[in-house]
């Protein structure tokens, strides 16, 4: 059995700087250099943040040349999509109530415009 990563998943992606890494090394392997031009930190930093991405499993690293390059590596992302499908039937149901609460007030408009329209043709 493998040692046990020094960071999970949640505390991987609870820094936006981290998130924003992911995007950003999801369609392509880039090196720490190029990664850098994309953040208003110094190379050191995103080195850093990288090293927790890579400890969670989230990122590959491999050298080629001088270079260290990374990708995503989406597999552990699958821990967080199963945990966050648990709180999704919350979501559909305050999205259901919403929904409900969106159509009974269009009803009543409806019916108050309909009201006012009768009152006027009655007058006439």
């Amino acid at each position: 059995m493998g040692a046990r990563p020094k960071h999970d998943v949640f505390q991987a992606i609870a820094d936006p700087t981290r998130r924003k890494l992911l995007r950003l090394l999801a369609d392509k392997e880039l090196p720490v250099t190029d990664i850098s031009r994309n953040f208003p930190i110094s190379r050191t930093a995103v080195s850093k943040h990288l090293r927790i991405l890579w400890e969670a499993g989230l990122v590959q690293k491999h050298k080629v040349g001088r270079e260290t390059r990374y990708k995503l590596q989406p597999d552990p992302l699958l821990e967080l999509k199963r945990w966050l499908s648990y709180y999704e039937r919350f979501w559909d149901n305050k999205m259901a109530a919403l929904k409900h609460v969106v159509e009974d007030r269009e009803a009543d408009s409806v019916n108050h415009l309909l009201q006012i329209r009768k009152k006027h043709q009655s007058a006439e």
